[in-house]
């Protein structure tokens, strides 16, 4: 079902978001489990080669209600910490379809997944690959890994999440590919056995994918001549999603499922893709309340309860969130700058947004807010972090409460 309006009022899965606030104090994010159910089996069904893996990517959204849901359809995971691995674990996520990558893993953190017997670390330097090998070797055992490549590649998206491309800090150059590989092969506690690529994310084209892809075809031939037994290809993530912002539209999963089909199961690998963002960015929203509407010299301000602190893609990305009222008046439109508490100017969601006329009190709601909302969340300007809800068939659950701010202060000492 998702996001509808029903009777002038908009809805998550059957449920009136206005009797939602009435019940959870605003800002609270709340998801959509049919949404998420419906995007992670599209990938899953796609994905259908044999062994191959959707391994959700936690960063995106990492409340354990996401995970659950996710683990109980069969996913795997993507994480970047020893805390998103322990929560795919608490989440009931098997240890053999989780991936641990990241540029900085400590000992510590190699020591956990090892403990835990993960399926591949995916190392992205040289130096990761030394100490991936003491740990292991101390362990007794044998790390499973893949390496990342930097395959220079411009996904032609965002500069802040481009990760393919020479310039950024992820992977190992392409260039060094088969010494790095050779490297591996002499070290003790250390099994390779895949190669993993990830070149950006909210990616709407399709021709960086398939760059990608052949280089991946021409490195596994390569290494294989070469001596190492390849068996895997981690494809990673990056599938953008429509956030109505003008840009042109994603490519559908079927089409990047066809594509990853048609290059690379002809090498014979097992599969693993990592998405994340367009399995749970649509499924969420962010509730807000507002607080006043201030008539300035030039624009009128829709001064609402979130803030940046609550969703901060706006004001580190310049990103586009579509904001519509919750339940929306008759009357003529009108343009406001919608604004939040935050002392920043940079707190800001849209300028000259049309929206119906709107009064304190009245409920919008920040769409296509499921990833990267919450897990960037901050308590800047001693704001407690904002609760989150799911709704799922009908029920509504709080899946994380409202931490408030006395509760933040008892972890303060005096010195």
């Amino acid at each position: 079902m998702g996001f509808d309006y029903r009777e002038n009022k908009l809805h998550c899965d059957g449920v009136s978001m206005q009797e939602m606030a009435s019940r959870v104090d605003t800002p609270f994010y709340c998801y959509s489990a049919d949404i998420i159910r419906e995007h992670f089996c599209r990938y899953r069904d796609q994905f259908s080669m044999p062994d191959s893996v959707v391994c959700y990517a936690v960063k995106a959204n990492s409340n354990p209600s996401v995970l659950g849901l996710l683990g109980g359809l069969g996913a795997g995971a993507d994480v970047v910490s020893a805390g998103e691995l322990r929560q795919a674990l608490d989440a009931g996520i098997s240890p053999e379809r989780i991936v641990f990558s990241g540029v900085a893993k400590t000992a510590a953190e190699m020591r956990f997944g090892l403990e835990n017997d993960i399926f591949q670390f995916n190392v992205e330097s040289e130096s990761e690959l030394e100490a991936l090998s003491r740990t292991a070797t101390s362990l007794g055992c044998e790390a499973p890994v893949a390496f990342r490549i930097n395959p220079d590649i411009d996904a032609g998206t965002h500069e802040k999440i481009t990760t393919g491309k020479a310039v950024n800090k992820f992977g190992i150059p392409r260039s060094r590919a088969s010494e790095v590989y050779a490297r591996a092969a002499g070290l003790p506690g250390i099994r390779v056995q895949g190669i993993a690529t990830h070149i950006g994310s909210q990616l709407t084209d399709l021709a960086p994918f398939e760059q990608s892809f052949r280089c991946h075809a021409r490195l596994v031939q390569t290494l294989r001549e070469q001596g190492h037994d390849i068996s895997v290809l981690d494809i990673g993530g990056g599938l953008g999603i429509d956030y109505r912002d003008g840009a042109p539209l994603p490519p559908r999963v079927e089409s990047y499922a066809a594509l990853a089909r048609e290059i690379l199961e002809p090498l014979d690998c097992r599969i693993l893709v990592e998405p994340g963002r367009s399995i749970v960015g649509e499924a969420g929203v962010l509730v807000s309340q507002v607080i006043y509407v201030k008539e300035g010299e030039q624009v009128c301000f829709l001064i609402i309860d979130a803030g940046m602190n609550d969703l901060l893609r706006p004001s580190l990305y310049d990103a586009h969130h579509e904001i519509t009222a919750v339940c929306p008046a008759g009357g003529t439109v009108r343009p406001y700058d919608v604004v939040g508490p935050v002392c920043e100017t940079g707190d800001t969601f849209a300028r000259q947004l049309d929206l119906p006329p709107m009064s304190p009190g009245e409920l919008v709601a920040i769409r296509n807010a499921g990833a990267y909302g919450a897990v960037m969340a901050s308590t800047y300007n001693s704001r407690p972090l904002a609760p989150e809800v799911m709704v799922d068939e009908g029920r509504v659950s709080l899946v994380r409460r409202r931490i408030e701010a006395d509760e933040e202060l008892v972890m303060d000492t005096l010195p």
